[in-house]
């Protein structure tokens, strides 16, 4: 078997102006820049071919450099084929640096009958940065009873500090069904965001983190079901909390500041 290619994605602010100083192309996507204005950029992640197959070893990193609001977007979803015995697993490495946003608002991933997934994400924010992600497990398509054994793992550091840790393991088939995991669900929507804490959690499926971020997650027979209810939860804390022209306004704070105590020294 051939080496996995991580897909890597580097953006900067350069001049006040966002630049993909590293863009790479890896074994099952390829990152395709869609649009910059100032700080704000927004790219695509597009998928090679058909994933994930027994054996594929999907990996993605993700550096949002300072300053810099950046938004991935996915055409297309993920899905985890029968793994004919074997195990396929996925992963994402994020770093925000300080005063970065980086807005992702995955398409689902779908565990079919027969797959075998490893999933993991990992997240670093750096001072005054923040992050929104959403994501979509699907376990089973629309014919299928279920899905086969996932491991979904993640964990979030803000200024080399643990936030959030979470290991869901649904590896154990049998016991899915049972009071207290999935009951009759087969889809489980998430919206993730860390760097900013709400005032106040809104419905019964928000919860505040104890740092700094709130979780909003729902289960559901089919996907559109739970994605609605945390669509609530992504539309408020997007516009609330990482609204591009609130951090373009934020970077112009910034560099004023900067700029402040010089003028006051050439004045004295």
């Amino acid at each position: 078997m051939t080496e996995t290619v991580t897909t890597r994605v580097h953006v900067e602010l350069v001049k006040g102006r966002a630049r993909f100083t590293e863009m790479r192309s890896g074994t099952f996507l390829r990152p395709q820049p869609l649009h910059v204005d100032g700080p704000v950029a927004r790219l695509a992640l597009i998928g090679s071919y058909a994933m994930l197959l027994a054996g594929d070893d999907l990996r993605l990193d993700i550096h949002v450099g300072p300053g810099v609001w950046l938004e991935l977007v996915e055409p297309s979803g993920t899905v985890a084929y029968h793994a004919q015995g074997g195990s396929a697993s996925w992963s994402a490495s994020i770093r925000v640096d300080e005063n970065a946003q980086l807005v992702w608002r995955s398409a689902p991933f779908v565990v079919t009958a027969g797959a075998n997934v490893r999933r993991h994400t990992q997240i670093g924010l750096g001072d005054g940065a923040r992050a929104l992600i959403s994501e979509t497990l699907v376990l089973g398509r629309t014919y299928e009873d279920g899905g086969g054994p996932l491991r979904s793992t993640m964990r979030v550091d803000q200024m080399d500090k643990p936030l959030l840790v979470e290991d869901l393991d649904l590896r154990d088939t049998a016991h899915r069904d049972l009071p207290g995991v999935l009951g009759s669900n087969r889809t489980m929507a998430s919206v993730l965001l860390v760097g900013a804490r709400p005032g106040a959690a809104e419905g019964v499926h928000e919860t505040r983190l104890a740092g700094a971020g709130a979780l909003a997650r729902a289960l559901a027979p089919q996907a559109h079901e739970a994605q609605a209810v945390v669509d609530l939860s992504w539309d408020r804390w997007s516009k609330e909390y990482l609204d591009p022209a609130d951090h373009r306004r934020k970077l112009e704070i910034i560099a004023t500041q900067a700029v402040s105590p010089t003028h006051s020294a050439d004045s004295e």
